[in-house]
């Protein structure tokens, strides 16, 4: 256990902990919404601290991140919980269930050392929502930076304001999902109705704390494909975050709780790439479909391919540092020193 960093103490030794915008209101002995968190004698704990369900040594496409550092591997890690119950949750192992009784543990020194042991360029938390073991990152994060590696957070983006300006110093890269544009379909695929804060913390983590914000969208099979919804998200990302955001468009297959949908037709998502484009988004990726041609990456000035990918495999084909090698366009990449 590690003592909880937002929270607040209320009458009758309740708590209310504010790691995420469920603010949950935690008696004596219980948990929160993510099951993390437990209020023990009038003080508020994360239980999974240094408690991890997966490491990977994963390319930084698979997060999906296609302009952060491209072709480079990361250092992935998960934990236990989340604070979304989705329906379709592809790591439902580990994000829906309470903490396991044994767990391997990596403390945030030993997580740094082993980054720079495996040759990785950064530390990304995914798998699971990372807001749910915030101390945990947070501790790591500061770390990685002051040994020059790069962080990620793979996020749902519903934590806080409070819980985004504290990280956000350390936090290089923001990949979140925006999983529809209405109440219906977050209530519906994540049991949240309160959404929009979701969109605030996104512009927030670009314009306050700089950082490179990707968005992911997981197209299922009549609940987000309308063009209502598509058309909305692709508008507010052109509008708030500008027009260089890259946009992921995914192809959902069935999974958890969701096992009686098909897969999302891949003409589904070449119309979403379309109304992407039509929005005025510079770049739109199918996901999930390896070999289409949507994976690369082409110049919105002059057409040319900079980056070809196939699956995890990156080849940059025209870029010079990070802009365009044909007619120097800035392309929205972010990388180090050296890359070409």
């Amino acid at each position: 256990m590690h003592q909880a960093m937002l929270y607040e103490k209320l009458p009758e030794s309740r708590i209310r902990c504010n790691t995420c915008q469920w603010r949950c209101n935690i008696a004596i002995d219980k948990t929160g919404v993510c099951r993390m968190y437990r209020n023990i004698q009038g003080e508020l704990y994360n239980l999974n601290y240094a408690e991890v369900s997966s490491v990977a040594i994963d390319p930084i496409e698979k997060k999906p991140l296609f302009h952060f550092f491209p072709g480079s591997t990361v250092f992935s890690l998960g934990s236990w919980g989340c604070n979304f119950h989705c329906q379709d949750c592809q790591n439902w192992e580990i994000s829906c269930v309470d903490l396991p009784q044994s767990s391997r543990k990596i403390q945030p020194q030993e997580a740094v050392m082993m980054a720079k042991e495996y040759n990785c360029r950064g530390i990304a938390w995914t798998y699971n929502e990372p807001t749910v073991w915030f101390e945990y990152t947070l501790d790591c994060a500061k770390l990685a930076k002051e040994s020059d590696l790069y962080t990620v957070y793979v996020t749902n983006g519903y934590m806080t304001p409070e819980a985004l300006d504290a990280i956000g110093p350390y936090l290089d890269a923001y990949r979140m999902d925006i999983k529809g544009f209405n109440d219906e379909t977050y209530k519906k695929l994540a049991k949240i109705t309160r959404w929009q804060g979701i969109l605030d913390n996104a512009k927030r983590a670009k314009d306050i704390w700089n950082m490179h914000v990707e968005v992911v969208t997981n197209i299922v099979p009549g609940i987000n494909d309308d063009d209502i919804q598509l058309e909305g998200i692709a508008g507010w990302i052109k509008e708030e975050l500008g027009e260089l955001t890259p946009w992921h468009v995914t192809r959902f297959h069935p999974n958890y709780n969701m096992t009686d949908l098909q897969p999302t037709p891949i003409e589904t998502l070449e119309h979403a790439v379309e109304i992407g484009k039509k929005a005025g988004l510079k770049f739109i990726y199918a996901g999930n479909i390896p070999g289409h041609d949507s994976e690369n990456t082409y110049c919105y000035s002059c057409g040319k391919s900079v980056i070809r990918r196939h699956g995890y495999q990156t080849m940059a084909t025209g870029l010079k540092g990070i802009k365009c090698s044909y007619c120097g366009a800035e392309l929205n990449i972010r990388a180090g020193k050296g890359v070409e």
